[in-house]
């Protein structure tokens, strides 16, 4: 225990105002930091007022290791710096002053009751330039080129009627009602027909939500015609999750053109270079689709007009046509019976002088085939005389007269051949049949040759 301080004392709470805190913490900011300090960080979200001449930015710095922001803070440009500091850090690094750039500033601590902390820029150093998200950039934008993807949603054909979209975004972003809104009430009443992939929009899920949102896409590619990604506006860091390698070769080699509307005309995300055409706001994109179809409703009233003046053109020609051989067809219709007049008084000359020579050539035709015919019958009447002999040679000689007559004799038992051994018994009655008759004989013995006897 500190030996100066009584713990039996009561506890006497201070309390302030909310004022009077943000009073004590301005006065404490301006203790610790009386002068300036040189801070590096990375700008975002840089805005420069057309109208003050002001530039509105934020500072940032990531883990370099995980990439997660770690710091934050607003910070402001006054005109007058701006004006000079602008074109000496452009002129000195080649590079346009805008977000992604890491930077080493000079700057003044301020707090202020009313609207916070924040860094006033007094100074800068030309000399530190691209930061890592720029750098990031670059390398990813590269490594796409080196491998032939970072153009390949860009060479995609872009449908005449784009009806059929898949949309990627959160559903409760407002510029996801925007962009209905734009395309639903679209003047010259075109059919739009929207399907909803949900994805997060911002954070470090935006690049694993996204590609899984595609991979949804892709099982029903052949039910839409475009994908369109759109966000809201928001601050340019909050879109460092549209520069992800990742993220891009997913897009890049989708097999659907993808429409991208994710920030604001100032911010130009990896993803917004590989897609196929990038739009600025999701109204933006909503009014591209919708330009498409005028596009293809003027082109069909120009085709319309084209075949309605051909056919104009080709219906006069028939008419010009059939006027004309009209006015000819008399004449043509005299010409041609005289013609096949004069032909019929020429064949009905010729006719008798053909009609004979048909008949002499279609005679001597004729006797001809006759001459032919009996030449064939007897040959054919020829060789089956001979077959029929062959025939009857066979059967007398497998007859069995034809076989007995030869010397050999067959046995039968009942009327029946034998021609196994094991079909008889001693004592039964064989009749044996020999070329000139028969006799009848009584089994006595009966034995099985071995095989050197057979």
């Amino acid at each position: 225990m500190h030996p100066d301080i009584d713990f039996n004392l009561p506890a006497v709470r201070e309390e302030f105002s909310l004022s009077e805190l943000n009073i004590r913490i301005k006065k404490a900011i301006q203790h610790a930091f009386p002068s300036t300090a040189w801070v590096r960080a990375e700008m975002s979200d840089v805005r420069a007022n057309g109208g003050s001449g002001h530039c509105y930015l934020e500072f940032i710095e990531k883990n370099p290791i995980t990439g997660q922001m770690v710091a934050k803070a607003r910070g402001a440009i006054w005109a007058k710096t701006f004006r000079m500091l602008k074109p000496y850090f452009e002129k000195e690094t080649g590079q346009a002053f805008a977000s992604g750039l890491k930077v080493l500033v000079k700057v003044s601590v301020d707090f202020h009751e009313l609207y916070g902390y924040s860094l006033t820029v007094l100074d800068i150093d030309p000399a530190y330039t691209l930061g890592d998200i720029q750098r990031k950039r670059m390398e990813i934008i590269a490594q796409l080129k080196e491998e032939g993807i970072f153009t390949l949603n860009k060479e995609l054909l872009f449908p005449v009627l784009p009806q059929r979209i898949a949309v990627i975004t959160s559903p409760t972003a407002a510029g996801y009602e925007d962009f209905l809104n734009q395309l639903i009430s679209n003047k010259s009443g075109y059919p739009f027909y929207v399907k909803l992939f949900p994805a997060i929009m911002q954070g470090d899920k935006t690049e694993e939500s996204v590609i899984a949102a595609l991979d949804r896409i892709n099982e029903y590619m052949d039910y839409f015609d475009v994908v369109v990604l759109i966000r809201g506006g928001g601050a340019t860091s909050d879109l460092n999750s549209f520069d992800s390698y990742l993220l891009a070769a997913n897009c890049a080699q989708f097999p659907l053109p993808i429409i991208t509307g994710i920030g604001h005309e100032r911010d130009d995300t990896i993803l917004d270079m590989v897609a196929h055409t990038r739009m600025k706001t999701p109204t933006a994109v909503a009014e591209f689709l919708i330009g498409q179809m005028d596009r293809a409703a003027l082109e069909l009233t120009g085709l319309q007009q084209e075949v309605s003046l051909r056919a104009t053109d080709i219906l006069l020609k028939q008419k010009n046509g059939l006027q004309l051989i009209v006015s000819r067809l008399p004449g043509m219709v005299t010409n041609r019976i005289e013609r096949n007049r004069t032909s019929l008084h020429t064949l009905t000359g010729k006719l008798p002088a053909v009609a004979s020579g048909l008949f002499m050539k279609h005679s001597t035709t004729l006797e001809m085939l006759q001459t032919r015919l009996v030449e064939k019958s007897l040959q054919l009447l020829s060789e089956k005389q001979k077959q029929l002999q062959l025939d009857e040679q066979y059967v007398r000689m497998v007859s069995p007269d034809y076989v007995l007559k030869r010397g050999y004799s067959l046995t039968l038992k009942a009327g029946k051949i034998i021609k196994r051994i094991d079909d008889l018994a001693v004592g039964e009655e064989l009749v044996t049949r020999l070329a000139e008759g028969e006799f009848s004989s009584i089994i006595t013995r009966k034995a099985h040759f071995t095989e050197k006897e057979k």
